[in-house]
């Protein structure tokens, strides 16, 4: 997918479907979805050749491409209904290109000499290639406490990553979550389709249902590039 037009711009999709069965998270429940109203009961409710389709999904939070809030590390964070929408579309946004490293560690020093500050700042490791496949679920990429600490100070104001996770799962203090959602960053995993935008010059949307007491929601994340 490459994207459609609109405007004088191009839509470039940058999130994963969510589908029954799907595996986002090992260990966590795949999303059901089925027929609350299937087509053919709801016949008998309305006119002749009229049908509608009402449908149930049952999910975790974490499914697909999912934003979190403060409130999903902190009880007195910001939860999803108290997101400001500008903390989370029409952002302006710098990619930076973490695909040629050395380990899975991304530090500090591939965000020095970026500009971030007021930004969406996406980080592309490739590592959505293995999305549906074991592999992806093993020795991901992911940002250190210190590149954490570094965007928080330098004014980032969204982080995003295409991996399962923005922290090291091995270390149960999450540095990443626990620093920029205590500075209000909200953070958005399991991104996808980074290859497909440029470093810099667009905007980006990845705005989730407002729903209170939530820290965690899928989102429809996309750029809106330039003509």
């Amino acid at each position: 997918m490459t994207g459609a037009e609109v405007g004088s711009g191009r839509l470039v999709d940058l999130s994963h479907v969510v589908e029954h069965g799907m595996v986002t998270l090992k260990g966590y429940p795949a999303p059901v979805i089925c027929d609350y109203l299937s087509r053919e009961a709801s016949r008998g409710l309305y006119a002749p050749g009229t049908e509608f389709h009402i449908g149930r999904i049952d999910m975790i939070a974490n499914t697909g491409t999912y934003v979190d809030s403060p409130f999903h590390r902190y009880a007195d964070g910001k939860d999803l209904s108290e997101l400001p929408l500008e903390s989370l579309a029409n952002l302006d946004t710098v990619v930076v290109r973490a695909t040629e490293r050395d380990g899975r560690a991304i530090d500090r020093g591939a965000f020095e000499g970026v500009e971030v500050r007021g930004k969406a700042v996406l980080v592309h490791t490739g590592h959505a290639a293995h999305w549906g496949t074991d592999a992806y679920f093993v020795a991901h990429p992911y940002l250190t406490g210190a590149a954490a600490e570094h965007l928080r100070d330098a004014g980032a104001v969204f982080v995003g990553i295409d991996t399962m996770n923005i922290d090291d799962t091995d270390d149960g203090a999450r540095p990443v979550h626990s620093t920029l959602l205590r500075a209000d960053i909200p953070i958005c995993e399991h991104m996808r389709g980074l290859e497909l935008v440029p470093d810099s010059a667009f905007r980006f949307f990845a705005v989730p249902v407002k729903v209170r007491a939530f820290g965690t929601f899928p989102v429809r994340a996309f750029a809106l590039l330039n003509g």
